[in-house]
């Protein structure tokens, strides 16, 4: 298994907020992890809460004597997010942050996959790409519920604004996924920082094209994305199997 890690600040904005944290090998009792948080808050605030809880949530889990996967990382994101309010209830430039979060390990080819947000993880085969995740905002609500097909979600004005957090409510619900996977399939984790600026297509040929060279298709992504308007930060994680 190979992984390849990158973020950029894109073309518009001052400060980086989106923070990722890769890791091929053993990390307490999980033989890799692998976390793309987008940060969220006014001045440094939304640069903190990502980095903060990549840290404290990855020291939870070299700390953890659990062995279940999913139960290591539920208890380690509920701590996390308890730590966060704490400190944005302490420090009043710190109010209102918070961070998307998904979280994903691969044990025996099975990927298993945490996430809180709108930011996502993709499973690329050779004949398609696969949204695993589900957004937590408000224009997905919207497109569930029939008000809106996907088309026009990609383009709403408020398309941006999210449903669920780490650090905004005293509790947070992850969302599981399992997933088994074939040899060859790429997984992909990304803020949406490269989703609004690439269609899911784009991006699946742009990684398929350098499959043998992670780094230069992580990078093309990160060009490609900013060429077409850069306007958010930018996180990408690519995992081949």
């Amino acid at each position: 298994m190979k992984a390849f890690s990158i973020t950029d600040i894109g073309e518009r904005r001052k400060i980086n907020q989106d923070y990722v944290f890769c890791q091929n090998d053993n990390i307490g009792n999980l033989p890799n992890l692998f976390i793309v948080a987008d940060g969220m808050g006014g001045h440094n605030a939304g640069d903190y809460a990502s980095r903060f809880c990549v840290e404290y949530f990855t020291d939870r889990i070299k700390q953890s004597k659990l062995s279940s996967p999913v139960a290591m990382i539920e208890a380690s994101v509920k701590e996390t997010n308890e730590i966060l309010r704490s400190k944005a209830l302490e420090q009043s430039e710190l109010e209102g942050m918070g961070t998307t979060f998904v979280v994903a390990t691969i044990i025996d080819k099975i990927l298993y996959v945490a996430n809180i947000g709108d930011s996502r993880l993709y499973v690329i085969g050779k004949e398609e790409i696969r949204q695993v995740t589900e957004d937590h905002s408000l224009v997905e609500a919207m497109v569930k519920q029939g008000e809106l097909n996907p088309e026009e979600a990609k383009v709403h004005p408020n398309k941006n604004i999210i449903t669920r957090a780490l650090g905004a409510n005293d509790t947070v619900e992850p969302d599981f996924f399992e997933v088994n996977l074939e040899d060859e399939d790429i997984v992909l984790m990304c803020s949406d920082g490269l989703t609004n600026m690439l269609e899911d297509e784009t991006i699946a040929q742009i990684i398929r094209e350098n499959q043998d060279d992670l780094k230069t298709a992580a990078e093309t992504l990160v060009r490609c994305a900013n060429e077409n308007g850069g306007k958010d930060n930018i996180a990408i994680i690519i995992i081949k199997v």
